[in-house]
């Protein structure tokens, strides 16, 4: 697959993505006048095509695939360790909306795996990782891997992002999309979390869809 690697602006590209993604799938919002509610209202994803199969290396140093989350709901986002900015912010909210949704409803704990794929795999190392996850939420799991096989992953997923080249330096920092997915038991792509709102926002949106 080709490397899908575009010098692209954090909010740009999250912006751009996002209009991509719910664009066409406006009227299948469960906010809509009819009064449905997400046990009979389509998911905004539904049949988008987003998402696929992959295998890369935790933050154990063990390989970690797809298919390890059979029968689960996936909480994804992509960032980076080093990250001085939205990243730590966006993945704060996130994982304080999973804990409350875990805590209103416990059985969330099994349903949803929450993931955390990097977009700088040649600093974001297994040890760097697994340092870095577990600030946010016991249960995050950190996914890195070669070059290659992160831009496979970034491309299935609609993923854009950019290693600015700063003269060599290892201080470097890398553009990339904002978005937090959420996927279904099947790895279907279910609907767009809203990382940038409240914890409570994000919990409710979680339980919308896999309670």
């Amino acid at each position: 697959m080709m490397n899908m690697k575009f010098p692209l602006f954090r909010p740009l590209a999250g912006v751009f993505v996002a209009s991509l993604l719910l664009a066409p799938l406006a009227a299948c919002n469960p906010g809509s006048s009819d009064g449905q509610t997400a046990q009979n209202a389509e998911p905004p994803l539904a049949g988008a095509k987003i998402g696929g199969s992959f295998t890369l290396t935790n933050q154990d140093g063990g390989q970690t695939s797809d298919t390890d989350f059979a029968g689960q709901y996936r909480l994804m986002y992509f960032g980076y360790s080093y990250c001085p900015d939205v990243c730590p912010v966006d993945l704060q909210k996130l994982m304080q909306g999973l804990a409350l949704a875990e805590k209103q409803d416990p059985g969330i704990t099994t349903k949803v795996q929450p993931l955390f794929i990097t977009v700088d795999p040649e600093r974001d190392q297994p040890e760097q990782l697994k340092q870095y996850v577990s600030a946010f939420h016991p249960r995050l799991i950190g996914l890195t891997g070669t070059t290659d096989e992160i831009a496979e992953v970034a491309g299935k997923y609609l993923i854009i992002y950019d290693k600015r080249d700063d003269a060599g330096t290892t201080e470097y920092l890398v553009d990339h999309s904002r978005q937090a997915y959420l996927f279904g038991k099947n790895g279907e792509p279910v609907a767009l979390l809203p990382y940038d709102g409240t914890p409570q926002e994000i919990a409710d949106e979680i339980k919308r869809w896999t309670t």
